[in-house]
């Protein structure tokens, strides 16, 4: 990096990535440092972009500590909190600004960060900014750069998309990997209990009182999930917190806080904190529900067992996660050791709730529905309007009286035929004897009462010129 070579660098969470390339930074860029005021001395030489916020910080915080006597100025640039101090600390002039990449897209929509004059560019946590989907992001920043500058992509893994996005824009890159490719720092302990997935929390309860756990940093899959679970463990007499991307950064820094502090024994947290969070001398990690992505284990898993303090990683394992733990083991090609506690074995008694008695037969059949009315008593059918109230006036109830004991309308009569026009019947006989003298048989009368057909009268008639010119 001092020879201003691009680098890809890749080591095993808590080894030193952060101190790795901030050392090189602050020796690189004080061959220009100055103590002046102006705004103009001071424009933004170095650009840090990290994926979460509380990384962003904590890189921060680093270059500050390690920076302490060179006259560099450094900010943060992260969202969730105002943006009006970022605007006027920008203004006020930086060295070298460490944002997140949402937020200083916002900046540079606002005009407010000037990234023409940046000399080195640090993406830290890449492959976690590829899984949050920050990529679009990236490439936008990238096209804001100058085409002369020093890259530095910093790596937990390299899966092929991370080496196509650095193919992009690197040149010639040096590639430095400290450990093998997924491989969980060596001085942390690796157990996992199986429990029924129900008896999850109370397992966790038991094992942070029994053994007096001051310090455990617990990972869901689910924000939602993450609250629900530190308020239960709250209620269960070990204090808890939670800390997720749905909260303000002003809880996220409160819980952190409390958490370094020993105020919380207990973080619930989601996969947002699995990156980059330093927590000195972090004994447990706990896995309440197993990562869907075997990589993202051994990140969690990192924040324990680092800078050669060891730690330990328990996983609780449900029948349903079976298939994730052998996959993780399958990506670290060792076995994780299993250890049932006693009492909380799946299956356990505590495990299932007792079987509820079968309720005994009734003797007495139910009463059907029309005797629970409050007449007592089955309505006739058809009987609307009731006849236990008077008619309304738009009511008839004439049609009801008709019907018989079984509910059906009377049989009516139809009407019988109307009369016949003399003068038309007068022209059918006529037709009907000349049919006869010659020798032609015609259609037979139709009985009294029954319907008249339209198309009878003209079959009458075996040739268009016999019919009578009736209206």
């Amino acid at each position: 990096m001092l020879a201003g070579r691009d680098l890809l660098g890749a080591a095993q969470t808590g080894t030193g990535k952060t101190a790795g390339f901030t050392l090189p930074l602050l020796q690189i860029l004080s061959a220009k440092a100055n103590a002046s005021h102006s705004p103009a001395r001071h424009p933004i030489r170095a650009l840090v972009i990290t994926p979460t916020r509380e990384l962003c910080a904590q890189v921060e915080d680093s270059v500050r500590t390690y920076g302490k006597y060179i006259s560099l100025k450094s900010i943060t640039v992260y969202g969730g909190v105002n943006i009006n101090p970022q605007i006027d600390q920008l203004r006020r002039g930086v060295d070298i600004l460490v944002a997140t990449p949402g937020r200083l897209l916002d900046h540079v929509q606002q005009k407010t960060v000037d990234l023409r004059q940046v000399e080195i560019l640090v993406l830290d946590e890449a492959d976690r900014m590829l899984d949050m989907g920050f990529i679009h992001d990236i490439r936008k920043i990238l096209a804001l750069l100058p085409a002369k500058r020093q890259n530095l992509l910093f790596s937990a893994t390299f899966p092929e998309e991370i080496r196509k996005l650095a193919s992009a824009f690197m040149k010639d890159p040096v590639t430095v990997e400290v450990a093998r490719r997924n491989t969980p720092a060596e001085l942390v302990g690796q157990v996992q209990h199986p429990v029924d997935a129900t008896r999850k929390r109370e397992l966790l309860a038991h094992l942070v009182k029994t053994n007096d756990w001051k310090q455990v940093l617990v990972f869901c899959k689910t924000k939602h999930g993450a609250n629900r679970l530190a308020q239960q463990l709250s209620r269960d007499g070990v204090q808890s917190d939670a800390i997720h991307g749905n909260k303000s950064q002003n809880a996220r820094e409160r819980a952190l806080e409390g958490f370094k502090e020993g105020k919380v024994r207990v973080l619930v947290a989601t996969d947002i904190a699995a990156r980059g969070l330093d927590i000195e001398a972090l004994p447990h990690v706990v896995n309440y529900d197993l990562p869907h992505v075997a990589e993202d284990y051994v990140h969690r898993i990192g924040r324990t067992g680092r800078a050669g303090v060891e730690g330990e990683a328990v996983s609780l394992v449900s029948h349903e996660d079976r298939p994730l733990m052998a996959a993780i083991e399958r990506l670290m090609n060792r076995k994780v050791e299993s250890r049932a506690i006693a009492g909380f074995e799946p299956g356990s008694a505590g495990s299932r709730p007792a079987p509820q008695p079968r309720p005994a037969p009734q003797q007495t059949r139910e009463r059907p529905r029309h005797e629970r009315r409050p007449g007592g008593s089955r309505p006739q059918r058809g009987a609307r309007p009731s006849q236990n109230r008077p008619a309304r006036p738009w009511e008839d109830r004439s049609a009801s009286r008709q019907r018989n004991e079984r509910g059906r309308p009377e049989r009516q009569h139809r009407p019988a035929a109307a009369p016949v026009n003399p003068e038309f019947q007068a022209q059918v006989e006529e037709a009907r004897r000349r049919m006869r003298e010659e020798g032609e048989q015609p259609a037979p009368r139709p009985q009294q009462g029954s319907p008249r057909r339209s198309r009878a009268v003209p079959a009458l008639f075996a040739r268009k010129s016999d019919v009578p010119d009736a209206q």
